[in-house]
């Protein structure tokens, strides 16, 4: 639902910068009503659309509302997960998900098998120290690939530093390949935190 969700969301987005030119911020998509969207766009077949987006959109944030207190009231956070949260990017609910789908942490001996595990990592097919091609990219989990790089997206708004290193491989990459970049960091720290059970440290994760 949150990915459907922020699939409406860009699509309003981009609906109403091909067609007027300008842009729109995603809390100013998230107040709109059909009102103003019929004063923001004269065309009526393109207000329609972007109403049905909306409609959708506000539909999803309220039944994800309901998901998450419900989650809440039955699922608390062991002890061994809450130092999770004091890393930036991640609140309850993903300290939640990354708690239930990683299970055990002493399961994984190395750091480099938890980021497989989360599909943080390259997957390369190698032949006496060759490289001979790429494959099994859906190995792992998918909810915890999902969790941080979604955690990354935030990460990267509520921390200076974090925001510094995705700018500087964003510049020599993309935007994608940058926040998976940021991801992998972010999945490599929680992997420590859960072990050793340490607070987050940033200079030590983005130095």
């Amino acid at each position: 639902m949150v990915r459907q969700r922020t699939a409406n969301l860009l699509s309003i987005q981009n609906l109403f910068s091909r067609n007027t030119g300008d842009s729109m911020s995603a809390n100013r998509v998230k107040r709109l009503d059909s009102k103003e969207v019929d004063e923001l766009v004269p065309n009526a077949d393109l207000a329609l659309a972007i109403k049905a987006n909306v409609a959708m959109l506000q539909c999803a944030d309220g039944q994800i509302d309901i998901l998450e207190k419900s989650v809440i009231d039955r699922v608390q956070l062991k002890p061994e997960f809450r130092l999770l949260k004091t890393v930036p990017g991640i609140g309850h609910i993903l300290a939640l998900t990354i708690m239930l789908e990683t299970g055990d942490i002493k399961r994984f001996p190395t750091v480099g098998d938890y980021g497989s595990y989360c599909r943080c990592v390259g997957s390369q097919k190698i032949s006496n120290g060759k490289k001979k091609g790429s494959g099994n990219t859906k190995n792992g989990n998918k909810y915890l690939a999902w969790a941080y790089v979604e955690a990354a997206n935030f990460a990267v708004r509520f921390s200076a530093k974090i925001k510094s290193f995705y700018q500087r491989k964003k510049s020599k990459t993309n935007g994608i390949v940058a926040i998976k970049a940021v991801a992998h960091k972010l999945c490599r720290a929680c992997y420590y935190i859960m072990r050793d059970q340490v607070a987050f440290d940033v200079t030590k994760a983005f130095a």
